[in-house]
């Protein structure tokens, strides 16, 4: 098993690199007019979960994003993705 040092050797400059690339982003959306969405939420959301001192971060990042309504949609209001759970208001289709 390696030792704290040889991840922090091996892997740094890879999780600095991903640090400032979502740092950049969050600027860039702070700095252009209109409303904040779900999406921006969801990633403030998640960001003190990287600062705790739990042992299963990742996980607990994925479920941040994650969808947990248990009731299925007769139909699906679009095809795809959009890496975030949309709040329940925009999940409902009129019919």
């Amino acid at each position: 098993m390696p030792s704290k040092k040889e991840l922090l050797d091996l892997q740094f400059v890879d999780a600095r690199h991903k640090l400032i690339d979502i740092a950049a982003f969050l600027d860039r959306i702070e700095r252009h007019p209109g409303e904040d969405d779900y999406r921006f939420e969801a990633m403030k959301k998640a960001l003190p979960i990287l600062l705790s001192d739990r042992p299963d971060r990742a996980r607990a990042v994925l479920e941040s994003f994650s969808d947990h309504t248990t009731e299925l949609s007769e139909s699906a209001p679009f095809q795809g993705a959009f890496g975030a759970a949309l709040p329940e208001k925009e999940l409902r289709v009129d019919s």
